[in-house]
């Protein structure tokens, strides 16, 4: 029984330190840099015009450090020189506040004390920050420093095409908060209530994760797959009710951690302390260790807990609102076991998340909130696809094959390319699929993507082993037309945006599931794309003609990377990711080439790798 009693706090007001003049359709560049998925927006002409994750030309995954080749390529997108206003995602004055009093009230040793404050001194500080942005962009913009929960919030809401709508942000921390909500009319967007640090969901999350033996900001959507191998029952998971322990839900939405299982609030202490190993009668994990079915069911105790915690803060801000629209954003919004529930769990009736929930994402709502604050006109946009990154021309592409000696067939028709990829896919070929401007968020959805059929029982294996080098237990996603997806998904009618960005999961039809093996998770669901004709008139062609050849209009499709590297950018990338795995064709603009015809000692003379 839920307690009542509240950690809900008054959400800081928002004050910029210098003062906004009215602009129309102002010129905005926003990034973020520093902790992890640095990253780069811009907004020219009331518009997103290009975003980009700094990961995908450094090719260091995750890379947190000062995003200047993602900010060059935003400019080049918006064929710009110079832009109105900058904006940073998040407070670094107000953050150092809330480290440097863990730093007080649970101190570490002098060397730990002294090494974290010399890297906000002399790294993460606005003044630094400044001069970095100064010296490597050339742009002389005085950068406007904004709230971290308050751009997740605008990410969602100013790219949801909403009128007015509920908004929720929840994720690890940002200065101080971890949870928020508001609501948003028209041009205006206000943020009411937060819970906190150290009381966090996100970090919960995080917490188990790597109690698992896995890795923390990085490897927490493998445990979401994970808990689909435990037992799913609130009633017979053997650490549900012991994990229910750490987290105290009240009736007005808010929570509470029980802090002596967590190590979060200091910063000499593990993720989680041995009084979890204690309460969870388990111990930790090694990293790389073999996953034992205490584990699963440890993931899909979590997983629950999670939806326990998520959906009590969602019902009370319904409640409370009255808002029908939902917009949601924060690392723990690309939980899509999560959000595929919200809908049925929820008295919501429409859900906006945009593809880059996390932190890095929420450079578009720093753009975007900025771009509302000084544009009174400005309008609510409306997300329509992912596509922001970079794109090859032909000639370019020709080029890179030329130079490199790399034997290939070209097409002059889109027809003869997606009869011969749709053929090649019907025959258990494993395909790299790159066509136009890469995709913003985490996800592959069609330009840089692996490709193959999902009707074989051994494709799954074949993929994880032979190509992506990773976990067994990892499912991989089923791609469909929109319009076929209620045939094949037991999900919400109509078919909620999010799904188009692979952000929820739904059960597949139990009649359909023997079909579709290689998508079919240990549970019966799969992670849900849909593809609208509008969106992308190549993606959605090949799938309806995969459909024409097997009468299975779906397509395996999962990111175009290894273990441990970001989703391929370039034709380079894309070429030699091909290469040292064993995708049998990169099909790259109108250009196929075969990964047998390519085997030779010599190959890739004029890439460094």
């Amino acid at each position: 029984m839920k307690k009542s009693f509240s950690t809900w706090e008054d959400y800081p007001v928002i004050e910029i330190e210098q003062e906004l003049s009215a602009k129309e359709n102002p010129s905005i560049l926003a990034f973020s840099c520093y902790f992890h998925d640095s990253s780069a927006c811009i907004v020219k002409d009331g518009k997103l015009i290009a975003a980009a994750d700094e990961e995908r030309f450094s090719r260091k995954k995750h890379d947190p450090g000062f995003p200047k080749q993602a900010i060059s390529y935003c400019l080049e997108a918006a064929k710009l020189n110079a832009v109105d206003l900058v904006a940073f995602y998040e407070n670094p004055d107000v953050k150092w506040k809330r480290i440097e009093e863990t730093l007080i009230t649970n101190p570490p040793s002098p060397t730990i004390c002294s090494h974290i404050e010399r890297i906000w001194q002399e790294i993460k500080s606005k003044e630094n920050i400044q001069e970095v942005f100064t010296r490597e962009t050339n742009l002389k913009n005085r950068i406007i420093f904004l709230d971290h929960h308050l751009c997740h919030a605008a990410s969602s809401y100013y790219m949801s095409g909403f009128n007015e709508s509920a908004v929720v942000t929840i994720d690890g921390v940002g200065e101080k908060a971890t949870t928020s909500f508001g609501t948003a009319k028209d041009n205006t967007l206000s943020i009411s209530k937060c819970i906190n640090f150290p009381h966090s969901i996100g970090l919960l999350y995080t917490a188990i994760t790597v109690f698992l033996g896995f890795k923390a900001n990085d490897h927490e959507y493998k445990i979401m797959g994970l808990a689909a191998y435990g037992m799913m029952d609130r009633n017979n998971n053997p650490y549900y009710e012991r994990l229910r322990n750490v987290i105290e839900l009240y009736e007005d939405g808010s929570f509470e951690l029980d802090m002596r299982y967590f190590g979060h609030n200091s910063f000499h202490l593990p993720a989680c302390t041995e009084a979890m190993c204690d309460l969870l009668k388990i111990s930790q994990n090694k990293r790389e260790s073999a996953i034992t079915q205490e584990h699963m069911n440890l993931a899909a105790a979590l997983q629950m807990v999670t939806e326990d915690a998520v959906f009590n803060v969602l019902n009370y801000v319904h409640n409370l609102t009255g808002h029908e629209q939902l917009c949601f954003a924060g690392g723990v919004a690309l939980n899509s076991v999560l959000n595929g529930k919200i809908l049925s769990q929820t008295k919501f009736k429409r859900l906006f998340i945009q593809p880059s929930a996390g932190d890095s994402g929420s450079v578009i709502g720093a753009a975007k909130y900025i771009q509302h604050r000084v544009d009174s006109e400005a309008v609510c946009e409306r997300m329509l696809h992912s596509s922001y990154g970079t794109e090859y021309s032909s000639e370019v592409i020709r080029q890179f094959l030329e130079e490199n000696q790399i034997i290939y067939r070209e097409f002059f028709s889109d027809d003869e390319l997606l009869d011969k990829t749709a053929k090649l896919l019907q025959e258990k070929n494993v395909v790299g699929w790159f066509q136009g401007r890469m995709e913003w968020g985490p996800r592959s959805l069609g330009n840089r993507s692996i490709l193959a059929s999902p009707l074989y029982d051994d494709m799954r294996d074949i993929l994880n082993i032979k190509v992506k080098h990773r976990e067994v237990f990892r499912p991989f996603a089923p791609v469909i037309c929109v319009d076929d997806a209620l045939t094949f998904f037991d999900c919400d009618d109509p078919i909620p945006e999010p799904t188009d960005y692979m952000l929820m999961v739904y059960p597949i039809s139990q009649k359909q599931q023997s079909k579709i093996p290689a998508v079919t998770h240990v549970d019966g669901s799969g992670r849900l794309q849909t593809i609208r004709q509008n969106q992308n008139p190549l993606y959605y062609k090949l799938i309806k003609k995969f459909g024409a050849l097997t009468e299975v209009p779906i397509l395996v499709n999962t990111s175009f990377n290894i273990r441990g590297e970001p989703i391929v950018c370039s034709p380079q990338d894309a070429y030699r990711c091909m290469m040292g795995t064993q995708i049998d064709y990169l099909i790259i603009g109108h250009f196929v080439i075969k990964r047998m015809d390519n085997l030779r000692d010599a190959w890739f003379p004029t890439v460094n790798d």
